[in-house]
């Protein structure tokens, strides 16, 4: 296992990074501009604030961050639900999706845990 040197290093911020760009290249022709901005402020949430919180430095404020790219993790499926829903993404686009935003949440929750038991500030 290598060292973390930099949140670039972490696989969930990478992952959330692509989630992200993938998102922005799906939804580029899309009219439905609202539900598409929202959308895309929630895909940059997730890797701008596990960013922020590892620079952060303090393994408290890293957590705090942690479960904000979390729970933003969960905003964006709600919203990739709606915008399935209403036709916006294919079915299995949207499946393709929530699959990618639930493993990422996954590796969150367990990213979390992990800076509880084993970090201290």
């Amino acid at each position: 296992m290598s060292k973390i040197e930099s949140f670039e290093d972490l696989t969930v911020y990478q992952n959330g990074l692509q989630l992200a760009i993938d998102l922005y290249k799906k939804l580029a022709h899309s009219k439905e501009y609202s539900l598409k901005d929202q959308i895309f402020r929630s895909a940059v949430s997730i890797p701008s604030n596990i960013a922020e919180g590892f620079e952060r430095e303090y393994n408290k404020e890293f957590i705090r961050f942690l479960r904000i790219a979390k729970g933003s993790s969960g905003e964006l499926r709600t919203q990739i639900y709606i915008a399935e829903g209403i036709g916006i993404i294919e079915k299995e686009t949207a499946m393709e999706l929530v699959s990618k935003c639930k493993h990422i949440s996954s590796m969150l929750r367990n990213l979390i845990k992990t800076r509880i038991e084993r970090f201290k500030d």
